[in-house]
């Protein structure tokens, strides 16, 4: 089966280390929540809020190991007024035999706020 895990984190500057540190913690949560393995997953699309400039997300793959044949990708979302700002999003499609609902999707820091229904800790 295959399924959709997501999540965002909100980081406090545009900044190098504040994206790639923010990005990384998100994709660890995911990982170690979900049990995923790079050999199940078929794409990681990360997208980012307009204000979110100083690095690609994505970069912070390079350090887990066994996922350099991953396909990544990184965008930036639509500017939708009133949106949370320095926001990055990450979608991984994921082959599992766990139920959609059963599926830990993981809202971090103030983007909590998209999704209360679906958050894990924010400890």
């Amino acid at each position: 089966m295959v399924r959709g895990i997501r999540g965002a984190i909100t980081i406090k500057s545009n900044n190098e280390k504040d994206v790639l540190e923010a990005s990384k913690e998100l994709v660890q949560v995911l990982i170690s929540s979900n049990r995923i393995e790079p050999e199940n997953v078929a794409q990681v699309l990360f997208t980012v809020t307009e204000d979110v400039t100083a690095a690609f997300p994505a970069k912070v793959l390079r350090e887990f190991e066994g996922w350099s044949y991953v396909p990544v990708v990184c965008a930036q979302e639509i500017p939708v007024p009133g949106s949370l700002p320095l926001c990055i999003r990450v979608l991984l499609t994921v082959n599992t035999d766990v139920k959609q609902k059963e599926v830990k999707h993981a809202y971090l820091r103030d983007a909590v706020k998209l999704r209360p229904d679906l958050t894990l800790t924010n400890e």
